[in-house]
């Protein structure tokens, strides 16, 4: 049939073969008048897409499109838009709805609605269709209003694109947290997440730091903004930084490698651990007694707001900060090669896939 009834994705159809992408049709949840569709021009590839579709976060509606770092351009729009016309650029992220009536929603918290659906893999209700949400490795995708965000013209599509998720879920903990002049920020890894997490932390007047066991890594944190790299491969690394930081950002995929007690020793009194990096492991054993030297604490959060999307934006278009990305053509050995760059630690530092009219020539 084609749009608008049916959309094309690249899919996977099991878990048990998370490289092999084969492109067919699938059907979008129901049009209604808040809905914008969107004709993609490029997609991120988060680790989420990753662990969902080789089942390292458990199981997932197969076949499955994943993809949550989505740019393209509005090509159609419910009565009730008022913020997306036809023809603008706009992005989606990790996130396609929410109620907006709970008290999450009403106080710019909706990324933690009790009722959110994911941008891909979530079950909508029978009234919005009943289907799978399906993501951005796709010719399209039909969003909420309320998670369709402008684009600014000064950000290529290429690098607004890791920005949808990447980039949101670093900096809502960062400006929550009240990260700015006057304080020591460590950023703990340099992957997708981390990269923005430098970014954002320096371009937010903190003194930043990045704690990694890859020590090729310091020339692109440095460039990015951090003032100190801290290689954490190093017999007693932690030593010297004992109550230094009041803010760390936890943006790596292996902690439940990390001895702890190190890391929270760095951190000042009454500084937090945040995690951002959800690895498919638990966290190692932890005693309470490993808070008490110095009153710190543990937490994290899933993603952000739509305020805090705006806010990142308005960032990155006045500071003209660009992330370090690598892009490949969109087809299926494009997304094998993509998934198998970000599974085996290969990517530099994020992908976008490209090139989505010759992979849909007739959307």
């Amino acid at each position: 049939m084609g749009y608008p009834d049916t959309f094309e994705g690249f899919m996977v159809q099991s878990q048990d073969d998370w490289t092999n992408f084969k492109k067919q049709a699938f059907k979008p949840k129901k049009f209604q008048e808040r809905d914008i569709d969107i004709e993609i021009e490029c997609c991120g590839v988060c680790g989420s897409d990753v662990h969902t579709i080789n089942g390292g976060w458990g199981g997932a509606p197969m076949p499955l499109c994943v993809g949550h770092e989505v740019i393209g351009k509005a090509v159609k729009i419910g009565d009730g838009v008022k913020t997306v016309k036809v023809g603008d650029r706009v992005g989606v992220g990790a996130q396609i709805w929410a109620c907006l009536e709970c008290k999450p929603c009403k106080t710019d918290n909706e990324n933690y609605c009790p009722n959110k659906i994911d941008t891909y893999g979530a079950p909508y209700p029978e009234e919005m269709g009943g289907v799978i949400a399906q993501g951005g490795y796709a010719s399209h995708i039909r969003a909420h209003e309320y998670f369709t965000f402008k684009i600014p013209d000064n950000i290529p599509s290429v690098e607004a694109a890791p920005m949808m998720c990447a980039g949101l879920t670093t900096y809502s903990p960062l400006v929550r947290a009240g990260v700015g002049p006057g304080k020591k920020v460590a950023i703990v890894g340099v992957g997708g997440l981390g990269m923005h997490a430098i970014m954002w932390a320096n371009a937010l007047g903190a003194e930043v730091y990045v704690l990694s066991h890859s020590p090729d890594k310091e020339k692109a944190a440095k460039d990015l903004g951090a003032k100190e790299f801290i290689s954490t491969v190093d017999k007693d690394w932690d030593k010297p930084w004992a109550f230094t930081f009041n803010f760390m950002l936890n943006t790596a995929d292996a902690t439940h490698k990390f001895d702890l007690a190190a890391y929270l020793g760095t951190l000042a009194v009454n500084g937090q651990m945040h995690h951002v990096g959800l690895p498919d492991k638990p966290l190692p054993e932890l005693k309470a007694q490993m808070f008490a030297p110095n009153g710190c604490s543990m937490g994290g959060s899933h993603i952000g707001s739509r305020p805090e999307m705006f806010a990142m934006l308005k960032l990155a278009s006045e500071k003209k900060l660009k992330p370090i990305i690598e892009t490949i053509p969109l087809s299926e050995d494009g997304c094998k090669k993509a998934v198998l760059g970000v599974h085996n630690n290969e990517v530099r530092y994020r992908y976008t896939l490209t090139d989505f009219d010759k992979a849909f020539p007739n959307r």
